[in-house]
């Protein structure tokens, strides 16, 4: 190896084989070292510090400074390719530089090692020079109408500074220099993230400088004084009055014009009620049995909700009560999903899979959902298949894809014209390793965090919002109440914390009930993990399974054939007075959206009155006083007094029953 090193290059030098394999792929890094220390490769450095490698297959490449993507190479790869690579190592080797071993990336760093820099220190000129003047006010778009953002600074656990933001996450592998930024957006897709990502860390630096982790909302300067959601509501408004059953053909149309207006306007969370609001009143016009009035009534409720959270300032930040830094959807770079397991759902004439998939690397969970006309159960659809792999596969495996594209919502669309870049390998449960911020070891730390939480009807619509995975020490007891054909179990946590694991029969998985039950008994092994949507009832977590680590194996329930398991009853088989008064409470003023305020029979305000003095003797007299003045503003013309006193009444019912 020869040299004529006149530039030291810093940037070169600061890349560990993480950041290489982020860059690009781990297998390319492999082969690059693995070529480097056969064969090796001659070095030189131009005076403008552009890097020069010859190798002995007679391959030349050269890297300027700006980023790996300015490199160039003669071999036929497109994109970077591992003679680029090996020219970093080949580098860092004569600089006597050497890497952490690869899988360390730089959690061995120590404080005296790490820089502590921030991005926000790049001016606009150098992001406009990087990425083009066309993304920077793509990005300016975006900060104008506001977006939410968890700012990380360097650590010694990881000295890599980086930005968490509803599309993407940013990464800033080499301090001081944009040409080594990484985001998980496919490469080309989403380069505006850069920006907002810069201008994230200058919110953190002035708000927080000294906070290593903090959630700032940036920009949101537009629709000052209102939530940009008016429109939105007279239109929800016409379809509470009028009702599902006496609205007008012209309906769907003033709906897609909303859609499309809240979609110029970036706001992702109304938009996405709002279609969903069209679809359950197409789904009455074509009497299928995908129109729910509950879920009609509850997307009314969730626009006015949003609405009143923004204009009365309320706790939660406006970016996040409109999804408003959310693209509609993001293609993924190359992604390693571990399988959480799968939920079968009977959805009108459908049933709907859904397999839920931890992604790691951002910490969040992402769902793939598939549906299919007819009435096969969950042993059925495993054997279906999913792109590359049959639905089983994928929901007890690992997957790593490049043809990954995720939602605003965190759905997950694999694209079928790149099938052959997606493989699954059976997944041996090691949930351990996934972050804390996904796995519960502590359910009294659980329980805390989702006392925390905001409103359903106000929080991001996102798909697995709940999902975690819980680790057990021990099951203590199953119970089958059949009534209510719901199995009942108590585990607990290494602190002896307790959380009670529910799940309730399904005709779309009929063999569910027996699969859980066989886990909990320890048919196939002691559980380590349950994974499962968590929330919290009568004062203890509750986790709706959906997998189950057992001895190096997944178990998926869902998926699983009837058998023939014996259940022990519970004695004490009773749906519980508070929630029911409350169920019974929210399906009458379900059923205004449904008739509509202009055509409720004369009985129901005196319904209304009576659930009233039933929430009043639970000693839910708020909740009770909002349904008794709703019942008050009735009459032969209901007004906007009415639509007020509705929501008020809906919003404290819901919130009641997501608390009981």
């Amino acid at each position: 190896m020869s040299t004529d090193q006149v530039t030291t290059r810093g940037d070169l030098l600061a890349l560990t084989p993480e950041s290489l394999a982020a860059l690009t792929n781990r297998g390319l890094v492999k082969r690059a070292t693995k070529e480097l220390d056969r064969t090796g490769s001659a070095v030189v450095v131009d005076a403008d510090g552009t890097v020069r490698g010859t190798f002995p297959d007679g391959t030349s490449s050269s890297l300027p400074t700006g980023g790996l993507s300015s490199g160039t190479c003669s071999c036929d790869a497109s994109g970077v390719c591992r003679h680029l690579i090996g020219l970093v190592l080949a580098y860092q080797r004569h600089q006597g530089v050497t890497p952490p071993a690869e899988g360390t990336g730089s959690v061995s760093a120590t404080a005296s090692e790490v820089t502590y820099w921030s991005p926000g220190a790049f001016t606009d000129e150098q992001l406009t020079g990087h990425i083009g003047a066309r993304l920077v006010a793509a990005a300016r778009r975006a900060e104008h109408a506001g977006y939410l953002a968890r700012v990380r600074r360097p650590t010694p656990v990881d000295p890599v500074p980086s930005v968490e933001l509803g599309s993407a996450t940013v990464r800033f592998l080499v301090p001081h220099d944009l040409g080594f930024v990484h985001t998980d957006a496919a490469a080309g897709t989403r380069d505006d993230v850069v920006a907002l990502a810069v201008w994230a860390f200058r919110v953190a630096d002035e708000r927080a400088p000294d906070v290593p982790e903090v959630q700032v909302e940036v920009g949101g300067r537009g629709n000052e004084g209102g939530s940009g959601l008016e429109p939105t509501l007279v239109l929800a408004d016409t379809v509470l009055r009028d009702g599902a059953v006496h609205l007008g053909p012209g309906i769907a149309a003033a709906l897609a014009d909303q859609e499309r207006r809240l979609d110029t306007a970036g706001l992702r969370w109304p938009l996405l009620a709002v279609g969903e609001l069209s679809e359950q009143l197409t789904a009455y016009q074509e009497r299928s049995a995908r129109y729910r009035p509950e879920a009609l009534a509850g997307l009314i409720l969730e626009l006015h909700a949003r609405h009143r959270a923004v204009v009365n300032g309320g706790a939660s930040l406006r970016a996040r009560v409109l999804g408003t830094e959310e693209a509609a959807e993001t293609p993924l770079r190359r992604v390693r999903l571990d399988s959480l397991g799968a939920r079968v759902s009977a959805v009108g004439e459908q049933r709907v899979v859904e397999i839920f998939y931890a992604h790691a690397d951002t910490a969040t969970v992402l769902v793939v959902r598939r549906s299919w006309d007819g009435d096969a159960d969950g042993a059925t659809l495993a054997r279906r298949r999913v792109a590359s792999a049959t639905v089983g596969a994928l929901a007890a495996g690992n997957l790593v894809t490049e043809s990954a594209v995720r939602s605003a919502s965190r759905a997950v669309r694999l694209a079928t014209s790149r099938v052959a870049q997606t493989t699954v390998t059976p997944s041996q449960g090691r949930w351990d390793t996934l972050p804390d911020t996904l796995v519960v070891r502590d359910i009294k730390a659980l329980a805390a965090e989702l006392d925390a939480l905001p409103p359903r009807v106000v929080r991001p619509r996102i798909e697995a919002e709940l999902v975690r995975v819980v680790q057990v020490a021990q099951v203590l007891n199953v119970t089958y109440s059949p009534g209510q054909q719901r199995l009942d179990a108590i585990v607990v946590d290494t602190h002896g914390t307790p959380a009670t694991v529910t799940a309730t029969h399904s005709v779309a998985a009929p063999g569910r009930l027996d699969a859980i039950a066989a886990a909990l008994a320890g048919t196939h092994g002691p559980i380590l993990y349950i994974s499962g949507t968590v929330h919290r009832s009568g004062g203890r977590v509750v986790i709706d399974p959906l997998a189950f680590s057992i001895d190096g194996a997944l178990v998926v329930p869902e998926l699983a054939p009837a058998a023939a398991t014996h259940l022990e009853s519970d004695p004490n088989d009773d749906p519980g007075g508070l929630a029911a008064a409350l169920e019974d409470g929210r399906t009458l003023l379900t059923n205004v959206a449904h008739q509509g305020l202009l055509h409720l029979p004369a009985t129901y305000p005196d319904r209304l009155r009576g659930a009233a003095r039933g929430l009043t003797r639970l000693g839910l007299h708020r909740v009770a006083a909002a349904v008794e003045y709703f019942a008050a503003t009735l009459g032969p013309d209901p007004g906007e007094v009415a639509v007020r006193a509705w929501v008020d009444a809906y919003l404290r019912v819901d919130v009641a029953l997501d608390l009981c």
